[in-house]
C-alpha cells in the first residue's frame, strides 16, 4: 500500500513539473485572468478533493481492489484469467467507464451544475486538469468503488489506471500545442490538447463532445468526436459564456458554491 502511494504520488507530481515548465517555456495561449488566482483556486480545489477523497476511502481504491480480491468478490474472482489479459481489460474497462461518467454528467442537470466549475475555467493548463468540485470527485470516487466491486480488479490495474487518468487529464489540459502531425498522429490513441480543447469550447455543440480523458476510441466509437472546432483551434473562445468574470471563473469560494447558485444573469 506504501508503495502504491508513492508510485501515484510520484508519477502525478513528475508530470505536473513537466507540463508545468513545457507551458512556460512555450505556452500556446495567455491566460485572460491572474494566473496567480487561477491556481491558488485551482489547486486549493485539488487539496479538497483529496481530502474528501481520503475521509471516504482512507487507504485507497487499492484497498478496495484487495478486499475484492480476499473475499472472492466481482467477476475476474470467478473466471480463470491470468493478470496478463485482467489487467489490461480492465483498464480499458475502467477508461471507458470514466467516458461513459463524464457524458452523464454533461447530460444530467443535477451532475452538470457540479461538473460546470471544471469547464467555467476561462483558461486552460495543467491546473485545469486537476480542478474538479469535492463533490465530483467523491461522486466519481463512489462510481469507482462500485466498479472495483463489481469487476474485482485486479490491485495492478487499479494503479495503473489511476496514474494513467491522472497523468492524461495534465497532459490533454496543458497549456501548449504539439505540432499538427504530430497532434494527428497522437490522437488516433490517446486525446492531445487540441482535441480536449474543443471540449472546453463555449460553443455548445463542441462542449458536448470529446469526452475520453485517456484514450480517443471512445469518442469515434460512440458518436460524440469532433475533429476540428468551427473557428479552429486558435479561435475557440474557452469556458462558459455565464461565467465571464474573475469573480464567477476563477474565485475559490464562488466555485465551491456554484453548484447550488443559479446561473449568474
Amino acid at each position: 500500500m506504501i508503495n502504491d502511494t508513492w508510485i501515484r504520488l510520484g508519477s502525478f507530481l513528475g508530470v505536473l513539473a513537466i507540463m508545468m515548465l513545457w507551458e512556460s517555456f512555450k505556452p500556446n495561449r495567455l491566460s485572460p485572468v491572474s494566473t496567480g488566482k487561477r491556481w491558488l483556486s485551482n489547486f486549493s480545489l485539488v487539496l479538497l478533493g483529496a481530502v474528501v477523497a481520503r475521509l471516504m476511502v482512507p487507504t485507497g481504491l487499492a484497498a478496495v481492489a484487495i478486499y475484492a480480491q480476499n473475499n472472492q468478490i466481482g467477476l475476474w474472482s470467478h473466471l480463470s484469467v491470468s493478470l496478463w489479459l485482467s489487467v489490461p481489460i480492465s483498464v480499458l474497462l475502467f477508461d471507458c467507464l470514466i467516458y461513459w461518467q463524464h457524458r452523464l454528467f454533461h447530460r444530467v442537470p443535477m451532475f452538470w451544475r457540479i461538473h460546470r466549475v471544471h469547464h467555467a475555467d476561462p483558461h486552460l493548463d495543467a491546473s485545469t486538469g486537476l480542478r474538479f468540485h469535492p463533490i465530483e470527485i467523491a461522486l466519481s470516487l463512489a462510481v469507482k468503488m462500485a466498479a472495483v466491486l463489481l469487476l474485482g480488479v485486479p490491485v495492478l490495474a487499479i494503479l495503473i489506471f489511476e496514474v494513467l487518468l491522472n497523468a492524461s487529464s495534465i497532459f490533454n489540459h496543458s497549456n501548449i500545442k504539439l505540432p499538427i502531425k504530430l497532434d494527428k498522429l497522437l490522437r488516433m490513441f490517446i486525446v492531445t490538447q487540441a482535441m480536449h480543447r474543443i471540449h472546453h469550447s463555449q460553443v455548445v455543440r463542441e462542449t458536448d463532445s470529446n469526452f475520453g480523458f485517456n484514450l480517443s476510441i471512445w469518442d469515434k466509437l460512440f458518436g460524440s468526436y469532433i475533429d476540428e472546432a468551427k473557428d479552429s483551434d486558435a479561435g475557440i473562445k474557452l469556458g462558459l459564456k455565464e461565467y465571464s468574470s474573475p469573480q464567477t471563473n476563477t474565485s475559490l469560494m464562488a466555485l465551491l458554491l456554484m453548484p447550488f447558485r443559479k446561473k449568474p444573469n
